[in-house]
């Protein structure tokens, strides 16, 4: 099983840092309407991992077998990689490629309230906003968050690849 969680873990780290830093790697910079998208997708598209890891154990590790308990395991073993490589490119991000990002982030929401929103509305909610980012917009802060997001996607494709591969005597 460790051999398993370190081949599909380091592949799932590695797909989760360049699929989630692709878009500034080819310059796109931060697009806030698609920039939820994208990430949830690479999240998404490195958890893949997680399903072919298992399939490995079960098929050519333990003779065809493997228990839901056991596929979770291995699963989630595999989706911290995933989402190491996730948090540790949103930490670089947000401390050396653009640490002006909560700024820009604060700029662009209070932006779309003013386009939606009475006024009276916009200065609450541009002030809880602030807050919300003085409180929470450490780039460890939105590391951790980038991290826990993926290890629940993380849970949730290791549950359903384990129902789908689950195989007993």
């Amino acid at each position: 099983m460790k051999n398993t969680v370190i081949k599909y873990g380091l592949y799932a780290l590695i797909s989760g840092f360049v699929l989630f830093g692709l878009p500034f790697l080819f310059g796109m910079g931060v697009n806030f309407d698609y920039g939820e998208l994208v990430g949830y997708t690479s999240m998404i598209l490195s958890l893949l991992f997680v399903y072919f890891g298992i399939k490995h154990y079960r098929d050519k590790v333990n003779e065809g077998k493997v228990s839901l308990g056991k596929a979770l395991v291995i699963g989630m073993l595999i989706a911290l990689f995933s989402a190491a490589g996730v948090a540790l490119f949103d930490y670089i991000y947000t401390t050396q490629i653009n640490p002006d990002f909560a700024n820009e982030y604060i700029a662009y929401s209070i932006e779309k309230m003013e386009a939606t929103l009475p006024a009276e509305e916009v200065k609450i909610k541009s002030a809880e906003l602030k807050q919300q980012m003085k409180d929470y917009g450490s780039p460890s802060f939105m590391a951790f968050m980038m991290f826990a997001s993926v290890i629940i996607l993380g849970f949730i494709i290791s549950l359903i690849s384990g129902l789908i591969l689950q195989r007993k005597n």
